[in-house]
């Protein structure tokens, strides 16, 4: 039987782009992808960072914009 695409797991987003990328996409560029879980809490729009996983304030994503993401 094939596995679900919800629930549990990850899906990787594109810190460039904001776009999903495949995991494939994600293991040959992953200083600009992060991981994130499936079915995760909000985050109220902070900003984390692509290469580290962890939170950045405003000034550092404005200075990084195609290295971190906006969650939401």
């Amino acid at each position: 039987m094939a596995k679900s695409s919800s629930g549990s797991g990850k899906n990787y987003r594109s810190a460039g782009s904001g776009q999903f990328v495949t995991k494939a996409q994600a293991v040959r560029h992953p200083s600009t992808t992060i991981g994130e879980a499936r079915g995760g809490g909000s985050t109220n729009g902070a900003h984390r960072s692509a290469i580290t996983g962890k939170f950045v304030g405003p000034a550092a994503a404005a200075r990084w914009p195609n290295k971190t993401i906006k969650d939401s």
